[in-house]
């Protein structure tokens, strides 16, 4: 089939397409990019209208109306729910006369978590995708379109069909094939080793802690992960990106795939940590609490999640966006990569020229943290 017979579309929303048609497209089966937490955000209101996230996703059919491709995409109004952060370029188009926003952003909202951008029933289909996402931005005036924490396999298609590549720094924990988070320990220096030890015994006196999957997350549970997320989200970004429905549709669309781990203090719960579970790997996404009982965030949001990800024998646990403080506790540096296309020649030179300075300090900074996790050497 040649490009001219494909026909790209742009949807009101991902609803406006079958789980069965759009699922077909992500068979690694990535949480994030599933038609069920896509659908959720769009039909709890956490998305849309008020949002600053209009979804706009596009998608490749041939003559015959078969869906070949597509990608989860949003008009932006600003930066905010991205964590990749890009508001010194808003500010320099802004004070060169340019109007940065609206924006395209392709990719899950609120999820600094990797994943497919380009869902592709072929990889032939990714510059035509990628051509139709410049032609959307062009022929609507946006400065620009932009994709967030791509899966490594997908780097290639993106830099080959010219938008330019951002580098940067998560933590990681990687499962190396152990056998029991005793194993993971003995990797460990002496120091660490035991340090990890006492903050899991002092995270753990005095309270219970229960993973929930499916069925067994009840809305009684919803409605206290609600009230940490809640309080969370006005501390950390002014307020909270998912609305309280939300979560229920999550709870009903994904079964399994969601793990809320929620530790009680008299049978009633003072904290609680939302992993999302796909074939590879343990997503980290929200963590909150009632009461600050000292090293709990560490035991709900890190060590829990080690420990599933051995029992379950998933790859690694991505536990979300910056934080240091993980690499002590064995999350490890992983690079990250973004893509971007600007639509004018003179400002893509002055990001290219950015981001080539950019990426040697990240390079830089991977190598430092590299040397200071708490691993043995030669582990």
């Amino acid at each position: 089939m040649t490009q001219a017979e494909l026909v790209a579309r742009v949807s009101s929303g991902v609803s406006d397409f079958t789980a069965r048609q759009w699922d077909a497209l992500n068979p690694g089966g990535n949480p994030f990019v599933s038609h069920a937490f896509l659908t959720a955000l769009e039909e709890s209101g956490s998305v849309g209208s008020g949002s600053g996230w209009t979804p706009a996703p596009i998608s490749l059919e041939d003559d015959e109306g078969r869906l070949l491709a597509a990608m989860p995409n949003y008009a932006k109004v600003h930066s905010q729910g991205e964590y990749v952060f890009d508001h010194s370029w808003a500010d320099a188009w802004h004070r060169a006369g340019g109007s940065y926003y609206p924006k395209l952003q392709i990719a899950p909202p609120f999820t600094p978590a990797t994943g497919p951008r380009l869902l592709l029933s072929d990889p032939v289909y990714a510059a035509p995708l990628l051509r139709a996402a410049e032609r959307v931005a062009v022929q609507n005036g946006f400065s620009s379109a932009h994709a967030t924490f791509i899966d490594p396999s997908q780097h290639a298609m993106f830099e080959d069909n010219d938008w330019l590549l951002r580098h940067d720094i998560q933590f990681h924990w990687k499962n190396r094939g152990y056998a029991s988070f005793d194993g993971f320990l003995d990797d460990l220096s002496s120091r660490k080793r035991k340090a990890i030890r006492k903050e899991r015994k002092r995270a753990q006196e005095g309270v219970e802690i229960r993973q929930l999957r499916g069925l067994d997350i009840k809305p009684e549970h919803w409605d206290a992960f609600w009230i940490f997320y809640q309080d969370t989200g006005a501390r950390k970004w002014g307020s909270p990106y998912l609305t309280r429905e939300a979560f229920d549709l999550l709870g009903e669309r994904m079964g399994d795939q969601v793990l809320l781990i929620l530790a009680f203090y008299d049978d009633q719960p003072i904290a609680g940590a939302l992993n999302f579970v796909g074939p590879e790997a343990i997503y980290g996404r929200y963590w909150g609490c009632s009461y600050d009982k000292r090293f709990l965030h560490f035991e709900l949001c890190y060590y829990q999640a080690i420990d599933l990800a051995i029992e379950f024998g998933i790859s690694r646990v991505e536990a979300g966006a910056q934080g240091g403080h993980k690499l002590a506790r064995g999350y490890e540096p992983v690079e990250t990569v973004s893509a971007h296309w600007l639509a004018d020649s003179g400002f893509r030179e002055a990001i290219a020229d950015f981001l080539r300075r950019e990426r040697q300090g990240v390079a830089t900074d991977k190598l430092f943290l590299g040397e200071r996790t708490p691993f043995k050497q030669g582990s």
